[in-house]
């Protein structure tokens, strides 16, 4: 899990193993497999450092993580 900050400040925290891709702008735009997306104020460059350290984190730990496992996505 990474602590990001929404545009008004609030903080979210959001699972990095489900960030599909980063769309940088004035904000980031956060899109997650399961479709849901986040405006936040972290840069991407910012984002993409952050989950480098949890996955090192998480490889230090020995844990096999599969986050969509079981998981399915509806087409609309």
């Amino acid at each position: 899990m990474i602590k990001l900050h929404k545009l008004n400040g609030s903080p979210i925290v959001l699972n990095a193993e489900l960030i599909e891709a980063l769309e940088p702008g004035a904000e980031t735009s956060v899109v997650l497999a399961t479709g849901n997306r986040y405006l936040v104020r972290e840069s991407a460059e910012e984002i993409t450092a952050q989950v480098v350290e949890y996955r090192k984190k998480v490889a230090s730990e020995g844990k096999v993580v599969n986050p969509i496992k079981g998981y399915i996505r509806e087409q609309p």
